[in-house]
């Protein structure tokens, strides 16, 4: 058996859901931020036997797609020294899709 730990955008949350429980698969969600943008994600985690697990992470993968975004950054992440200043360049950055962990599950009792 194996775990599959998604960690989604939260514009994907829905889509994967629905593709999920429409593919007969039970998970749960829990709420999360992200890291570099600080925007919102969810994580999903997804217990599967072995055999299932490619069809699983091709769910995960046309649920959840990337796009490109432009953010302003201020200060130290965006290269500014003095702190609270801010560059009116926006950058173009990768955002959403999903990332996938997929852990070997030594047992599994539901109660």
């Amino acid at each position: 058996m194996k775990l599959i730990i998604a960690i989604a955008h939260e514009r994907d949350k829905h889509k994967l859901g629905d593709a999920l429980l429409q593919n007969g698969l039970t998970f749960t969600k829990l709420g999360s931020t992200g890291g570099f943008l600080r925007q919102g994600n969810v994580t999903v985690l997804i217990g599967v036997e072995d055999d299932d697990t490619a069809r699983v992470m091709d769910i995960i993968k046309g649920a959840c797609r990337s796009s490109e975004e432009f953010v302003n950054l201020s200060g130290p992440a965006a290269g500014i020294p003095a702190l609270g200043t801010f560059d009116p360049h926006p950058i173009r950055v990768e955002a959403g899709g999903a990332v996938a962990f997929v852990l070997k599950v030594d047992s599994f009792e539901r109660f």
